[in-house]
């Protein structure tokens, strides 16, 4: 007599498994976290290329908003890395850092009014897959 077979999308995930959307959120939080240090780097590097037809930050100058980009994509990415390998506080700081990271977009939408809007959606999809998809083993 053999066992019955449990469909895959009714079977639990056990702490070794992750869902394919924490994998998810993982890998579009590292993303967002590499791309936000390259963007950082360009701001405290050279500024002028950052003038793309705006009028500049809403608050401070680009090269300080690059230092607060830059420190925030390597946290990020490194909360993006931990996801991916399961560890739960990684969960909680990629929480953490994708709201920060929105957050963060207001200070220079108006010079990337585009930029900012995509940013902000990508990091609420973040938080939504790591909130929404919890599992308390992961």
């Amino acid at each position: 007599m053999s066992t019955p077979t449990v469909p895959a999308e009714y079977r639990d995930i056990g702490q070794t498994e992750q869902s394919g959307w924490a994998i998810f959120a993982g890998i579009i939080m590292a993303m967002n976290g590499f791309f936000a240090m390259m963007y950082g780097l360009a701001g405290i590097l050279n500024d002028e290329v950052l003038h793309v037809g705006g009028r500049g930050p809403v608050v401070l100058d680009f090269t300080t908003w690059g230092w607060v980009t830059l420190i925030l994509g390597v946290a990020m990415t490194l909360a993006g890395v931990g996801i991916l390998l399961g560890n739960g506080a990684a969960r909680w700081l990629g929480v953490a850092f994708a709201f920060l990271s929105a957050c963060a977009q207001f200070g220079t939408i108006s010079a990337f009014p585009l930029w900012g809007v995509l940013v902000i959606a990508i990091d609420i999809t973040v938080i939504y897959q790591l909130v929404a998809r919890w599992h308390p083993d992961f």
